[in-house]
């Protein structure tokens, strides 16, 4: 939870929403002042998102909806539409934008599907902490400055001032049951269970 504006990044209710945002990174686009992007995660949550009025926020990608129908949006090009079926990767562009880290993360996700419940919560992790950087030529060009753009190329970031703050893991398997756990940077854990409606 952002205990300054009152919003988060990722969450699921008991009814079964779901919301999860990412920044969108184009520093060749201007910048906006608006007001914090956790609070359109909040307001998804809530079943109050206006996917009309987003255009004051600064650049990202949303993935809401209930969990068996998960639309994503954006309000850059600005698209609204419904998530269809398969495996996702989504970073700081567009969804499933072929940067190397949403390659690597895609494909590891994949190999994972068919593991067991306790082989696939450790594998999530481990491919959350993956810090390969993407070669030079395959790096993005968001404005960033090169050396900058290669440290926040990896899935797991680590740089000065800059990087992955926790790392999370939500399972939802097909009688509703929800697995939560994210591991904190540095320390700490949080762990949660409980069933849909």
């Amino acid at each position: 939870r952002d205990l300054r504006a009152g919003g988060t990044w990722m969450g699921i209710t008991r009814a079964g929403r779901f919301a999860a945002l990412t920044n969108h990174r184009d520093l060749r686009r201007p910048l906006k002042q608006g007001p914090s992007r956790g609070l359109l995660v909040r307001d998804a949550l809530e079943g109050a998102l206006d996917v009309a009025g987003t255009a004051a926020y600064e650049g990202f990608n949303l993935l809401h909806g209930t969990v068996d129908a998960l639309r994503y949006h954006n309000n850059v090009q600005p698209a609204d539409a419904p998530l269809a079926p398969g495996v996702h990767g989504l970073s700081n562009a567009f969804l499933d934008t072929p940067w190397p880290k949403v390659q690597r993360a895609r494909a590891g996700m994949e190999q994972l599907l068919d593991a067991a419940d306790t082989a696939l919560i450790d594998g999530l992790f481990a491919l959350l902490r993956d810090e390969v950087p993407a070669p030079d030529a395959q790096l993005p060009g968001t404005g960033l400055p090169r050396e900058l753009e290669r440290a926040v190329s990896p899935i797991f970031i680590r740089t000065n001032g800059y990087g992955t703050r926790c790392s999370t893991v939500l399972l939802v398997d097909t009688e509703g049951q929800v697995y939560f756990d994210e591991r904190i940077v540095g320390g700490g854990r949080v762990v949660e269970g409980f069933a849909l409606r």
